[in-house]
């Protein structure tokens, strides 16, 4: 990633059970303190998971017998596991029943965004008068076949001008035509591109265990669990997205410049 030009990057963990992902937060807190290039390249967790919406479509490629509703003495143990450094935190405003959680965590200084969801627009209001103020992988986390208005991305796109909007622009999660719709309604202004880099991301095509699951990468370089349809992260990384958003997106340098540095800078106070 050095490398590739990242300046820094949040780690994430995805749904598990609580003593686990407290464990695996506890050891990245640990690798920090030991290696001085993990110390400046990761500036902080991003927790997605295990407050999220278990059905099928939505759920993805997260196991949903870790899914529970959001409480306060999870969230706890989680924000005291990573020392600090949780930055962000991924949770379905439904399972937040009136928007307790997300207010915790937002006094925390912690940024709470809607992810792996099906929130009635009621429900994210409220999530959004308690401090949520993202959306995770927009277009993603949900089923392929949606009713054609009263959606969760129509509910989203709604609330646009209060909400930061992260995209993964890897031409599998979000068609990179509909991502140039999305940017022109959104507005450059409140967009993030984000890799949601896997660690198989520069490991090629086959089978790849990360962190006790099993991801197939195909010749695209898709990520999926074998025998799913359902999107497993992503093999793309930060030069892919500024090679997308110019070729494809025709973008500026301007723009790429604050879809994949300023903005998600601002977003996260960072």
């Amino acid at each position: 990633m050095a490398d590739d030009g990242v300046d820094g990057i949040l780690a994430t963990i995805i749904t598990d059970g609580v003593d686990s992902l407290s464990a695996k937060l506890a050891n990245m807190v640990r690798l920090r303190e030991q290696d001085e290039l993990v110390r400046r390249m990761i500036v902080g967790f991003h927790v997605e998971g295990p407050f999220l919406n278990a059905s099928p479509g939505f759920i993805g490629a997260h196991e949903p017998e870790h899914v529970r509703p959001a409480n306060e003495e999870d969230a706890k143990r989680l924000l005291e596991a990573g020392a600090g450094f949780v930055k962000l935190f991924t949770l379905a405003p439904e399972q937040d029943a009136g928007g307790a959680v997300t207010k915790f965590l937002v006094e925390e200084e912690v940024v709470v965004s809607a992810g792996h969801c099906d929130p009635s627009l009621d429900q994210l209001k409220t999530a959004c008068d308690n401090g949520l103020s993202m959306v995770t992988h927009f277009g993603n986390g949900c089923p392929v076949e949606l009713p054609r208005h009263d959606n969760v991305l129509q509910r989203f796109l709604s609330l646009r001008n209060d909400l930061w909007f992260c995209f993964i622009p890897d031409g599998a999660h979000v068609e990179l035509f509909a991502l140039r719709n999305y940017l022109d309604l959104v507005g450059v202004d409140r967009s993030i591109m984000t890799t949601d880099a896997i660690s198989a991301a520069r490991l090629g095509p086959g089978l790849h265990e990360i962190s006790g699951l099993t991801v197939e990468v195909d010749d695209q370089g898709v990520a999926r669990r074998p025998g799913s349809p359902n999107l497993a992260g992503s093999t793309i990384t930060m030069p892919g997205i500024c090679r997308n958003l110019s070729e494809s997106l025709a973008l500026g340098e301007d723009e790429i410049t604050a879809l994949i540095d300023a903005n998600p800078r601002k977003a996260l106070s960072l």
